[in-house]
């Protein structure tokens, strides 16, 4: 079974940015300089910044250039490692991700990312302790997201039971959690399970606000169940909602298009 996985970086990019340099050197050659820390600082925002706009190049040149100042700072190498993923490289991506878990090895975010490397690398059981030292670390405030990552990259083994456990534990630390709500759906789908699917989905979307994936999970889910007013509702909300995604064109090409009304 295979379960999309979604949020394996996007939630880390947010604590990226907002994060400060760990250095002791500080610096200056004469007042209009910058210290060593702060030039550090400023080519590592640049260098998320690049990132996320998709200029892997840019962004791999400022993160080098940051770590000329801060060779130490884990935080630049774990984004460096996204930047190799991102390129290709996985040799450099590897060795970034060890760097930056060897410099700060109670940094859960930078344990996260290695963790979903490793998942991506098909490296399971590594990856899973990874995510283990991430979710039990004393100050981490948001475990449901490395468990519900922990929860995907099983699925991926594939593993379902397993899977199935972390993703539970994600939804026991925060109960409207929406990723785990929507992955353990689609866990349950997949092994026919709609009932128990259909349960998710209405706890999904009775805290969360509905998108293109989650509508159309539950429009699978309910032709499954034979419930064609529940599946025709879900139809019309996303034409009505997301008219130009992926998901809506497959409502079309399936006929439910003809069925809603539209």
């Amino acid at each position: 079974m295979k379960v999309k996985a979604k949020l394996l970086v996007a939630a880390l990019l947010v604590v990226v940015l907002s994060a400060c340099v760990s250095t002791t050197t500080t610096t200056r050659r004469n007042t209009n300089e910058p210290s060593t820390t702060e030039a550090a600082q400023r080519n590592y925002e640049l260098g998320v910044r690049y990132y996320r706009n998709g200029s892997f190049e840019l962004a791999r040149e400022r993160l080098i250039r940051a770590l000329d100042f801060a060779p130490d700072m884990a935080l630049v190498h774990m984004t460096l490692g996204l930047t190799y993923e991102a390129l290709e490289n996985e040799r450099l991506a590897t060795e970034h991700y060890k760097l930056g878990v060897r410099y700060e090895p109670d940094n859960f975010t930078v344990r996260n990312a290695f963790a979903v490397f490793l998942c991506r690398q098909r490296e399971f059981d590594e990856a899973l302790k990874q995510f283990d030292r991430a979710v039990g670390h004393r100050e981490n405030d948001d475990p449901e997201i490395m468990l519900t990552n922990a929860g995907v990259c099983m699925a991926q083994k594939p593993d379902s039971e397993l899977a199935e456990s972390y993703l539970r534990r994600a939804i026991e630390a925060r109960s409207s959690y929406g990723e785990a709500l929507y992955q353990l759906a689609r866990l349950k789908h997949s092994q026919g399970e709609d009932l128990v699917a259909r349960a998710f989905l209405q706890r999904f979307l009775a805290t969360n606000k509905a998108n293109p994936e989650v509508l159309y999970l539950a429009i699978t889910v309910e032709e499954k169940l034979g419930d064609n007013r529940a599946s025709t509702d879900y139809a019309n909300q996303l034409l009505r909602e997301f008219p130009n995604s992926t998901e809506a064109r497959r409502v079309v090409e399936q006929g439910l298009y003809s069925r809603s009304g539209e």
